[in-house]
């Protein structure tokens, strides 16, 4: 019976650290460098990761929601203090609609604290994502695939190595630190296997 309710509701502990990294990923959406096409260079891309990694598959997902659905409504919350359905749908918003894949992708990969499975669920999330924003970029300003590869892609490319190896060194880390404190809580799912070796 307590088995079955820890797998289906989240506790206070659950919901504040969802809460932390989704007012992170706000305020890492505002760090951004402007580009020429109109995709800004962000360290959205960073934390959501992170937040997938630490978190796990399904708190990180929803805090990355979070951050979306909290865009969605109107609060300025996306890169350069906007909001609203306008962003979501404009040329950047299928970078943005995506983030959630990128937390899932990133906690499914680092269930087992390993570094090469880890770091193959970042390269999954960011090609998702960058799928995702060329498609809807494409749709919304009428250009070819080509085009969207090489304003949306291709200039985010060393960035993107950079944010993946960074995400996996230290969201790996902070997940074996907070564990190891007591201040993180196991994935749900993960309530039945051994704990993490020290």
């Amino acid at each position: 019976m307590n088995t079955q309710t820890s797998r289906t509701s989240f506790s206070a502990k659950d919901l504040c650290q969802i809460g932390i990294f989704t007012a992170l990923i706000v305020v890492c959406s505002q760090l951004s460098i402007p580009m020429p096409a109109g995709v800004p260079m962000t360290l959205q891309t960073l934390i959501i990761p992170i937040a997938g990694i630490v978190l796990g598959a399904k708190r990180g997902t929803i805090a990355a929601c979070l951050y979306v659905l909290l865009g969605a409504v109107g609060l300025p919350v996306f890169a350069g203090f906007t909001g609203g359905l306008g962003i979501l749908f404009g040329m950047t918003g299928g970078f943005i609609l995506s983030f959630p894949l990128m937390a899932l992708f990133a906690g499914l990969g680092s269930r087992r604290n390993k570094k090469l499975p880890t770091i193959a669920g970042l390269v999954t999330g960011a090609v998702v994502n960058y799928l995702a924003g060329m498609l809807l970029f494409a749709v919304i300003t009428g250009s070819d695939m080509k085009y969207a590869f090489t304003a949306c892609v291709l200039p985010f490319i060393p960035t993107s190595v950079i944010k993946i190896i960074l995400a996996a060194l230290l969201g790996l880390q902070l997940k074996k630190t907070l564990l190891r404190a007591g201040i993180l809580t196991p994935e749900k799912a993960a309530a039945s296997r051994p704990p993490l070796p020290e």
